[in-house]
C-alpha cells in the first residue's frame, strides 16, 4: 500500500514544508513567474527561505528537525493495514 510522505513528518517538518511551499507561492505571484525555468528559480529561492528558518531553529534548540525516525510508530503502521 502506497502512503503519504507527510504522514510521516513530525510537525516541525510540515511546518517548514508549508512554510517552503507558501513562500514559492508568493515569490511566484510578486515576480509573475511563467514557465518552467523561471519557476524552477521561484521554487530555489522558496525552499531557501525554509532551509534558513530550519537552519535557525536548529541552531537555536540544538536539535535537528528531521530525524531517522519515522513519526508513525511501527504499532500505528500495522493499524493502518
Amino acid at each position: 500500500k502506497r502512503e503519504n510522505l507527510r504522514d510521516h513528518m513530525n510537525d516541525l517538518e510540515l511546518i517548514f514544508s508549508m512554510l517552503g511551499e507558501a513562500s514559492t507561492t508568493e515569490i511566484a505571484k510578486n515576480k509573475d513567474a511563467q514557465g518552467f525555468v523561471e519557476n524552477k528559480q521561484v521554487a530555489k529561492l522558496g525552499g531557501s527561505v525554509a532551509g534558513s528558518a530550519r537552519k535557525d531553529l536548529e541552531q537555536k534548540s540544538g536539535k535537528k528537525v528531521s530525524t531517522t525516525r519515522n513519526y508513525l510508530s511501527l504499532s500505528e503502521k500495522k493499524k493502518l493495514v
